[in-house]
């Protein structure tokens, strides 16, 4: 994060209709969750002991951190990869990780029962190695105080206090390295969560190649927010499109999504499980919804004609976001079954509460990029 010295706040007024809408739904989801937290997960979840988790933990947690993969993604290409070009877009990806990650967080405490022993996680004599769940849940924890390190240039910056600036810059790789390995681990430790679940997960998600699955699938939809974020925030300030470096990370981005597919492809024929693709279910429609979707993105950025069309990158990224999400959603609920007489569908309080966490990260980017150094002085300049 060190080399942006080139970025400057965009200005401008912080109320307008986009946060005041946020402001309610977020206010809707205080009063949710304080029922939730005087009542219990009962008085507001439509889960059972046959769903324990469902659209909380399944979307806020497990789809918001894949959504949050952009900074992860973005270091990747400039850290490991010596890609300096990409740097105007680390800021913004990361602060986009930064409230997913964050959020995601804090939205497991939603979903525990006993909310109150959340500390165990990280202590020491509770810890449990041989434990997926928790290496996923200590990952996440460690990631989430990396992430605040890297992006605290940001704030040091904004308060002039530049002798701290440069004392961080000596130790600021060794978290920006930390912060590209910890993704890694716990986002193919999500998937191993599914491999454990047994024969509760139909077939076209329980694989042993599950965890190579969910870690190819969540860098591929970091570089699909990237896209996401870059149109539309230069859409809402009214600024130029970086389509010179979205063009570029887009043909990275169906690179590993190629690779993704021929894995996928691979291990279904391998394992003799495509044919449950063809059943006439639920299961399988959602299945081929979540294939077409990841699919997509090469009719709509495969030559680099179409990757000149920013409203193509757009939907591009809408396309591999989406696909991604339904990823997991098809494995950790449509095609997840824990016998007969249990049934799982979100209540309006989940729903509720999972617009309010979205909300959050919204308003949270709008009020940092319009009063802190995120994106580029150029575009910022322009605004």
């Amino acid at each position: 994060m060190s080399a942006h010295t080139q970025a400057a706040p965009l200005g401008g007024r912080l109320f307008n209709p986009i946060t005041m809408v946020c402001g309610l739904l977020i206010a809707a989801m205080m009063a949710v969750l304080l029922t939730r937290f005087i009542f219990g997960l009962g008085a507001v979840t439509n889960l059972n002991d046959g769903y324990p988790w469902g659209l909380w933990v399944v979307v806020d947690v497990l789809i918001g951190s894949a959504f949050a993969c952009g900074g992860f993604s973005v270091a990747m290409l400039v850290y490991i990869f010596n890609k300096g070009q990409y740097h105007p877009l680390v800021r913004p990806a990361l602060l986009t990780s930064l409230f997913g990650y964050t959020l995601a967080g804090v939205g497991v405490i939603f979903d525990l029962g006993r909310y109150w022993n959340f500390w165990h996680i990280l202590w020491p004599g509770y810890g449990n190695l041989n434990s997926a769940l928790f290496e996923t849940a200590a990952c996440i924890s460690i990631y989430i105080l990396v992430m605040w390190v890297e992006f605290s240039p940001v704030f040091l910056e904004k308060f002039g206090l530049h002798v701290a600036r440069e004392k961080l810059n000596k130790v600021l790789f060794f978290f920006i390295a930390l912060g590209t390995v910890l993704p890694m681990m716990h986002q193919s430790s999500i998937g191993t969560l599914l491999v454990l679940m047994g024969g509760q997960v139909n077939a076209l998600w329980q694989t042993p190649a599950v965890p190579l699955l969910y870690l190819l699938s969540a860098i591929t939809m970091g570089y699909g927010v990237v896209l996401f974020e870059s149109c539309i925030a230069s859409s809402a300030e009214r600024r130029k499109i970086e389509t010179h470096m979205l063009q570029p990370m887009a043909k990275v981005m169906l690179g590993l999504l190629a690779a993704f597919l021929v894995v996928r492809v691979s291990d279904l024929l391998l394992r003799g499980a495509l044919g449950n693709a063809f059943a006439f279910n639920l299961v399988a429609v959602f299945f081929w919804f979540e294939m077409v979707l990841l699919v997509l993105p090469f009719v709509l950025v495969g030559t680099v004609e179409q990757r000149r069309n920013p409203a193509r990158l757009f939907l591009a990224g809408v396309s591999i976001m989406l696909g991604g999400a339904v990823l997991r959603l098809n494995g950790y609920l449509i095609g997840y079954d824990t016998g007969p007489g249990w049934n799982y569908f979100p209540s309006v309080f989940e729903l509720i509460v999972t617009l309010g966490m979205f909300s959050i990260e919204v308003l949270g980017y709008i009020v940092i990029t319009r009063r802190f150094p995120v994106l580029n002085r150029e575009a910022a300049m322009a605004h």
